[in-house]
């Protein structure tokens, strides 16, 4: 495991904990609302959240006709102070800490309570998924809006460009899907410029979600084990992706 490193200015805009689960029998909407009673002054706010399917029907003779779904999966919920947002539906828990990110365990600690609250009002059939992904935005300071930054001087991994080519990049989308055996699952990493913040950065999205699905446990202990295992994984595989020029944009 890599030296566990506390940034001054860490990069993190958002930190998700993600538990998805097979619903029991019978499952109902109104049984995931009322998981929020006696929460309303922690989470006051409250949106739904809709999935949307759409459907395209082909028929010989006829032709094609297209059409869309819409249904409620859950409830979605902010903290008073804004900073969390809280995501129940019939098929888990999903916990967001947005920035300014202060470290793991308060963080982890409020996304373990409320699954508690999720777990004994839903009774899960099986825990399926379990997720920490971690969104980075490295903002690299340029001169000018035309400067080029080399890539490679703040990322280890990053697309490389054929020489015969033009070395300047507008846009890109890169996204690694590597298996992790230290965590049994899979580490899904994905990078790409953003529209920066402000005048005189580049902005370079690191977003590294580190995913459990095979042989999830099903007792509590053991769930935190593993999210303990995840977040450690994440911390490695973020150090293993940057340089110590990155390093120091955060100090």
């Amino acid at each position: 495991m890599t030296e566990l490193r506390h940034y001054t200015n860490a990069p993190i805009t958002e930190a998700i904990i993600d538990l998805r689960v097979t619903p029991r029998d019978g499952l109902t909407l109104a049984d995931v609302d009322s998981i929020h009673e006696g929460l309303e002054d922690d989470y006051p706010d409250r949106e739904d959240t809709i999935e949307a399917v759409g459907i395209m029907e082909v028929r010989a003779g006829v032709g094609a006709s297209a059409s869309a779904r819409q249904s409620r999966t859950g409830s979605k919920y902010r903290s008073a102070d804004g900073k969390y947002i809280w995501q129940i539906r019939l098929d888990g828990s999903t916990f967001t800490r947005l920035a300014p990110y202060e470290s793991w365990e308060p963080f982890r600690d409020e996304a373990h309570r409320l699954w508690k609250l999720y777990r004994d009002k839903v009774s899960p059939k099986a825990i399926t998924r379990l997720a920490v992904r971690y969104i980075n935005r490295v903002d690299i300071p340029v001169s000018c809006p035309d400067e080029s930054v080399d890539l490679q001087e703040y990322f280890r991994t990053s697309p490389e460009i054929s020489s015969d080519l033009p070395q300047r990049l507008n846009q890109f989308f890169l996204r690694l899907a590597i298996p992790y055996a230290p965590v049994g699952g899979t580490a899904v990493i994905n990078q790409t410029i953003i529209p920066p913040p402000k005048e005189g950065v580049v902005s370079v999205v690191l977003d590294i979600d580190l995913v459990r699905s095979e042989g999830v446990p099903y007792t509590d202990s053991e769930i935190w084990t593993i999210f303990e295992s995840l977040h450690d994984g994440k911390n490695d595989i973020f150090e293993a992706c940057i340089t110590p020029k990155t390093r120091k944009l955060f100090d």
